[in-house]
């Protein structure tokens, strides 16, 4: 979709600035908020490309006046509250305020946190068909804006570049957010030049690698 989290490649929001030796959390209930994301990701009522969609449908000014994890917080309200998980109200007392509990589908045990986080969610997934692409080939991003979730940048869109990599069949967020099912697709590594992407006045030696999946791309002419 296009919204305000899609800030690659704008103006005005001022440089980037690490923080040296950054802790991973800056304060104990960031790292409760993680921990809540992790467990009700666990239950199966959503999936991660789902939960990405719901930070990237935050309102602007919510999005943009939030520290990281006080995106994901906000987030995962409001799928807690959208899927039926918990009400407004007991959001705003924040206890219980129904008699029972909803039913989710399972449950994340501390004890199996660990070897979770280990093994991650792999998307690489069984191809259908031959791949569109291959490496060299060169191709132009799709000029699309949907309403819904999509991994393509706003800035690539309509831009040509080069194939680098192939990476195989993986879930297609842009169904899987949504409900749809996992659509594998493939994925590729596409490198574009700067000056491609932003004109004469960018970084003639700057070049940028985007992931696309194939729906996402066309041959260039």
């Amino acid at each position: 979709m296009n919204g305000v989290h899609d800030m690659g490649g704008q103006h005005g929001f001022g440089p980037v600035r690490p923080e040296r030796d950054e802790p991973v959390f800056h304060a104990e209930w960031e790292r409760r908020a993680f921990a809540l994301t992790l467990a009700m990701g666990a239950t199966g009522t959503w999936n991660l490309d789902g939960s990405r969609f719901a930070r990237e449908s935050l309102p602007p000014v919510t999005y943009l006046s939030s520290s990281y994890y006080e995106g994901w917080l906000a987030a995962l309200e409001r799928q807690l509250v959208e899927h039926g998980l918990v009400g407004e109200d007991e959001l705003a007392t924040g206890r219980p305020l129904a008699e029972h509990p909803a039913p989710v589908a399972r449950t994340l045990d501390a004890a199996d946190v660990p070897a979770t986080l280990g093994r991650g969610g792999p998307t690489v997934r069984d191809a259908r068909r031959p791949a569109r692409f291959a490496q060299g080939d060169r191709v132009r991003a799709r000029n699309i804006h949907p309403a819904t979730h999509t991994r393509l940048p706003r800035y690539v869109r309509g831009h040509v570049g080069t194939v680098e990599r192939v990476h195989g069949c993986h879930v297609f967020p842009d169904a899987h957010a949504h409900g749809l099912g996992e659509d594998p697709q493939w994925l590729y590594t596409v490198r574009f030049d700067a000056r491609e992407l932003w004109g004469v006045d960018a970084d003639a030696t700057s070049r940028v690698s985007v992931d696309a999946f194939e729906p996402y791309l066309e041959p260039a002419p």
